[in-house]
């Protein structure tokens, strides 16, 4: 079965919500590869830039961009699991 958002096509699940609420996933939570100092700063720097847009949005009453402005701003405060797991070192409670 093939899914579409406004006459696209989605190929995923992430696709299937980027295309839905108009928000890039990677740019608010970050990429799961590592990334430069200034990749990084670029990428925060556009991604605050989206999230005090759709905050003024919504208080100008545009109820979905209030709810994207809560879901971008949940996205921002999140670690992607596999770039977590790699950097999770501590040697307390594991096995030798």
């Amino acid at each position: 079965m093939r899914t579409f958002v406004a006459g696209q096509e989605a190929y995923g699940d992430m696709e299937f919500a980027e295309l839905a609420l108009g928000i890039d996933i990677d740019l608010l939570r970050g990429p799961l590869t590592p990334e430069t100092v200034d990749e990084r700063a670029a990428r925060e720097d556009a991604a605050r830039d989206i999230l005090a847009d759709l905050r003024e949005r919504a208080e100008d009453g545009d109820e979905i961009a209030g709810w994207d402005a809560l879901y971008a701003d949940a996205l921002t405060r999140t670690v992607p699991f596999l770039r977590a797991a790699r950097g999770h070192r501590t040697g307390a409670g594991e096995a030798a």
